[in-house]
């Protein structure tokens, strides 16, 4: 499978970092959030990644661009600028970054995506700002015997999250971010069959209001629940927690 990271927000709430820089570019031990994410999937062999970028996309190509010659020992003839990468540190990754626009919402960046998924394919989807403990090949495992199109991790945070709770045959409810309350909420490690697309309208489509909603009340969204570690990193509180973590030795979602 692949796996489509959204990476186009503005991320204001963590504003002290994000003038400079996307999200996902933020650094937790001085790696971007979006390598240690994509670490996590690499971990159980996902190697295949849509980058959905947006604001400030040049900072991720540039990333990436760069990411082999500023890995390893590099030499450069000046007299004609040719340049020798000596690869010892290689990643069997493949990095596609589309741009989908600056303002686009979650879903229309889903949507603008469309083109690079084939018809029928089951893909992992989730936010670039989310680490977690997550065993992927059992999430896959789980979508595939259910049968329906979507399937939403879920984990115990705060109320601020959008809640969701649970039906029939593991059928679940969304709720979005309410006041108060307590229960599952949307852990944004999903996997999808491309159909889902479908349920978008637009750029302007959030994929946690409509899209889930519908695919909701059509039974066609499943929760798998997840009891392990778990955070975003919406504020520097956050990202500090994070820091904390990994200069510890003992970060939950290293598991590569």
């Amino acid at each position: 499978m692949k796996a489509v990271i959204l990476a186009g927000g503005l991320g204001t709430r963590l504003s002290e970092e994000t003038v400079l820089k996307p999200k996902p570019m933020v650094e937790v031990g001085g790696k971007p959030i979006l390598w240690h994410i994509m670490n996590i999937y690499a971990r159980h062999g996902v190697t295949e990644f849509l980058i959905a970028a947006g604001y400030k996309a040049e900072v991720i190509k540039e990333y990436f661009l760069n990411f082999y010659a500023l890995g390893n020992d590099v030499s450069i003839d000046l007299s004609n600028g040719d340049i020798t990468v000596h690869g010892k540190k290689q990643l069997p990754w493949k990095v596609h970054i589309v741009d989908t626009g600056t303002h686009t919402q979650t879903g229309g960046r889903l949507k603008n995506l469309k083109l690079w998924l084939t018809d029928g394919e089951d893909f992992h989807f989730t936010y670039g700002d989310g680490v977690a403990d997550v065993d992927i090949k059992k999430l896959e495992a789980f979508h595939k015997a259910h049968g329906k199109l979507a399937t939403v991790t879920t984990v115990r945070s705060p109320a601020r999250f959008g809640r969701i709770s649970f039906g029939k045959n593991d059928t679940c409810h969304f709720h979005e971010k309410p006041e108060s309350g307590d229960g599952w909420i949307n852990g944004g490690y999903f996997v999808l069959n491309k159909k889902v697309i479908d349920y978008i309208a637009g750029d302007s489509t959030a994929w946690e209001r409509e899209p889930i909603e519908r695919l909701s009340a059509e039974k066609e969204l499943v929760g798998y629940q997840h009891d392990g570690f778990w955070s975003c990193m919406d504020t520097l509180k956050e990202k500090t927690m994070l820091e904390d973590l990994w200069a510890s030795g003992k970060a939950p979602w290293k598991i590569w």
